[in-house]
């Protein structure tokens, strides 16, 4: 049986367009999940596709839909580009068995990805994930894949869906939108070209709040940026245009909208790890509500902190939504977050949601009555300075298996730099705490060809020496 090119990392699998990102892989993929919904008994329910902005990205989508309708599944396609938060919430709006969606959401211009989104509008869990590739080497080996003319299906087997205004409605029992639009506060917002375009001047939109946005209109190579990941290498023209434009606060969505980037009024990017424990503390603190907190391994112990003072749990997961979402379901959790900017709540989906995120976070701004940087100071009061930083390393391929040796037989040995290690945790990846609680992670990236090193202290100038020693270790 030939091997699979085809490997689904954290959130879905992701290629090179045009070199393993191909409309048979597509297809492949596709019939994967055609064959896990019959034996589910799930088909008869039918299966919502949805698309990015990215290059060809609704050719993809429609071949996925001829593929599902030669199965005999009714296929609810998105007649434009939307967000992966709004196509999976309108699995629920269709009582659909779930959802494929066309994004390789931020990764750079060369490459897309496929998702598939279960019945409970959440990432796929593991087991789900296991099922799927485990029959691709079957159909790429029989070559079983049905496929059937759109134009043959349109308006029967698949038909058009436009999840949005369903979405927007329930975006709005969620949050006090009419508060929002009266606030008359300036915000500053970068699509980075991509699916969540026009979605915060919407929700924002018809009062004295003012949104200015920028890169809204769609441009596939996402020109001036190194990939459409809201990080501060990538919100240099946002942080100008806050500053310039005197905003209350810049937000930036993602390629796919699922994740959130927040500059301050200064112009001063937040930190994914800040905002996280900002989310949480606004739920808990301005919101009253009481839940499990779920964090992966890579984000702020800030949560810990917060758990602590608000006597709630916390739940630690590996990275992913495949694993922080069914924890969430599991435990009715208030929120569920990962370092990388993407945020689940209750009362929506176990998923990521970039655009409802950067609305709580104004909604944090006029309850507290403070400014981005303030409630920075304000968080800081209740759970202690942390600071974060991250950096990625490209590798020889080759080097693999060396650099997980280096980082075992530091682990061993119980010290980073000249620090003892009190803990080591290998759920995902290796990662150090030390005795005054600051801890370095050294993982291997789920969607990229990158090793990831992180760290967070109470000083930049101890996240810079624990990044420097995790460099060291792993030989980089």
């Amino acid at each position: 049986m030939m091997g699979s090119p085809i490997r689904f990392g954290t959130d879905g699998w992701r290629g090179v367009i045009g070199d393993d990102f191909t409309f048979h892989n597509l297809r492949v993929c596709t019939q994967s999940v055609a064959n896990y919904l019959k034996r589910h008994a799930l088909a008869s329910r039918g299966l919502v596709v949805g698309y990015d902005t990215r290059f060809a990205s609704e050719h993809f989508a429609a071949a996925a839909a001829e593929v599902l309708a030669a199965n005999d599944i009714k296929v609810f396609l998105c007649p434009c580009p939307a967000p992966t938060p709004v196509v999976s919430y309108g699995i629920l709006v269709a009582n659909a068995a779930g959802a494929i969606i066309i994004t390789a959401s931020h990764n750079p211009a060369l490459w897309n990805g496929f998702k598939y989104k279960p019945e409970y509008a959440g990432s796929a869990s593991p087991e789900v994930v296991a099922e799927l590739e485990e029959n691709i080497p079957v159909i790429l080996q029989d070559n079983s894949i049905k496929s059937v003319p759109l134009s043959r299906v349109q308006g029967h087997l698949v038909v058009d869906f436009d999840p949005a205004p369903s979405y927007l409605e329930h975006i709005s029992q969620l949050v006090d939108l009419p508060l929002l639009r009266r606030a008359g506060q300036k915000v500053a917002v970068d699509s980075m070209y991509g699916a969540g375009a026009g979605y915060l001047a919407r929700l924002l939109g018809g009062g004295s709040t003012q949104v200015v946005e920028i890169h809204s209109q769609r441009n596939p190579l996402f020109p001036g940026l190194q990939r459409p990941e809201p990080i501060t290498q990538n919100l240099g023209e946002l942080s100008q245009l806050v500053a310039q434009d005197k905003a209350h606060v810049g937000l930036a969505t993602d390629g796919d909208a699922d994740r959130i980037g927040i500059v301050d009024e200064n112009g001063q990017f937040i930190t994914q790890l800040q905002v996280f424990a900002l989310l949480a503390l606004y739920l808990l603190e301005f919101r009253h509500q009481r839940g499990a907190l779920v964090k992966s391994v890579t984000t702020t112990s800030m949560i810990h902190r917060l758990g602590e003072l608000f006597q709630v749990p916390v739940c630690e997961t590996a990275v992913g939504f495949k694993y922080i979402g069914p924890q969430m379901l599991e435990t009715d959790a208030l929120i569920g977050g990962e370092e990388s900017g993407g945020f689940g709540f209750r009362g929506h989906i176990p998923e990521r949601d970039g655009i409802l995120a950067g609305l709580y976070f104004l909604d944090l701004m006029l309850r507290s009555g403070k400014s981005p940087s303030q409630l920075i100071d304000y968080l800081y009061q209740k759970v202690g300075p942390h600071h974060y930083d991250r950096i990625d390393l490209e590798f020889p391929a080759q080097a693999r298996e060396r650099i997980q040796q280096r980082v075992a037989e530091r682990g061993l040995r119980g010290t980073i730099g000249d620090v003892p290690v009190k803990d080591v945790d290998t759920q995902d990846g290796f990662r150090f705490t030390l005795p005054d609680g600051s801890w370095l992670l050294i993982r291997f990236s789920g969607t990229e060809p990158l090793l990831r090193i992180y760290a967070e202290a109470d000083s930049m100038e101890g996240v810079r020496r624990l990044l420097a020693a995790g460099r060291e270790t792993v030989g980089l």
